[in-house]
């Protein structure tokens, strides 16, 4: 059995009575306080969370745009020096290698946020499809720690260790600055939980000052720390894809409800033809948000059912905490995709009624 490896923070997380278990080859928090609370603390205030088991990887060199365009599905070109985007890459058949985040750092170095779970694959994917331009990847993840502070109270916490001004910053913009006396800490304005906030990447030697330093500026804005579990839920909410649940190899970006970051006017890339040909035609089935209309909970490859038949799987499900009912993700064939489609999920030997709905499932009131 591989051991699981430890992020920078752990020992802070067990000092704070952090509740571990295994994801993605760590040994990760899932919850301190408890997911209710932790995920009321970033809807009503802010939380913190150890993002760094995360992947970074760069790609640099004269060739460094021209490389990463045929190997993402967004348009590279776009970007600013300090901007972010968020994009897949797919495989030939247009199947999802991962979700990713690329930063320019300038029109010959970019760097990039990929999934912990995808790491090997992902870099393996790039120096495959780069084979041959003047440009080179490294895998840059033990370099660096990740630390997402989220929330409506992010930005009074972020003012009072920075001169960062998180209402002057643009969503998927980034710069590099001090925080709280450490050095060379990059801001970022991206984040999982569909709130204001910032997720910041550092040394990891820096990475347990940081976050005490938040913690301490938190204090009086109900800042708390936050695990996996809440992650989850508030991503959940959003309808936010989770790779290996709700995006993999065998889905693509337009059945997934990511099309958006499909940019076929762009040139070939990696997996262009196969995804002109479903845009095309349409996708066959689609990745649709979901309530159950009585109580239970529907887990992760339970049966989708329509007229007695499985029709298709639940993705992701779990009790959403901001809503106070049952939701879920799950791929259905189309004719049963729009909005007040109704079908069945199959719960232990009980088949409970469910009804599509309108996602995000969660949306902040303004005020």
């Amino acid at each position: 059995m591989t051991e699981l490896k430890r992020t920078a923070l752990y020992d802070v997380h067990a000092a704070r009575g952090a509740r571990f278990v295994p994801f993605a080859g760590y040994e990760m928090p899932v919850q301190y306080e408890g997911v209710m609370a932790e995920h009321k603390a970033v809807r009503e205030n802010a939380g913190l969370f150890d993002v760094s088991h995360m992947g970074e990887v760069i790609v640099e060199g004269a060739d460094a745009l021209k490389g990463l365009q045929q190997i993402v599905t967004n348009d590279l070109s776009k970007l600013g020096d300090g901007d972010a985007q968020y994009t897949v890459m797919c495989q030939e058949d247009g199947g999802i290698v991962d979700d990713l985040i690329v930063y320019r750092e300038s029109e010959t170095r970019y760097f990039i946020c990929v999934n912990a779970s995808r790491r090997e694959e992902d870099f393996n994917h790039m120096l495959d499809q780069l084979r041959g331009l003047d440009c080179a990847a490294s895998d840059v993840s033990d370099d660096y720690a990740q630390i997402a502070l989220q929330g409506p109270k992010a930005a009074q916490i972020i003012a009072a260790v920075s001169d960062v001004d998180l209402n002057e910053m643009k969503p998927f913009t980034w710069l590099d600055t001090t925080v709280a006396g450490v050095e060379n800490v990059r801001v970022a304005k991206t984040g999982y939980t569909g709130e204001d906030g910032v997720e910041f990447y550092l040394a990891p030697n820096s990475a347990a000052a940081l976050w005490e330093a938040l913690e301490v500026a938190g204090k009086d804005h109900g800042i708390a720390s936050c695990g996996l579990g809440a992650r989850d839920t508030l991503r959940l909410e959003m309808k936010y894809a989770l790779y290996g649940n709700d995006i993999d190899h065998t889905t693509n970006p337009y059945e997934a409800g990511l099309g958006w970051v499909v940019k076929l006017k762009k040139g070939d890339f990696c997996g262009s033809g196969a995804l002109a040909a479903v845009k095309a035609d349409g996708p066959s089935r689609k990745l649709v948000g979901f309530k159950l209309k009585d109580r239970g909970i529907a887990r992760p490859g339970y049966d989708v059912v329509s007229n007695g038949e499985s029709v298709g799987k639940v993705t992701s499900g779990s009790h959403s905490p901001s809503l106070g009912e049952s939701i879920g993700l799950a791929y259905v064939p189309r004719e049963l995709s729009s909005v007040g489609s109704e079908f069945e999920i199959a719960i232990r030997k009980k088949n409970i009624a469910a009804v599509v709905v309108k996602t995000p499932f969660y949306k902040r009131e303004e005020a």
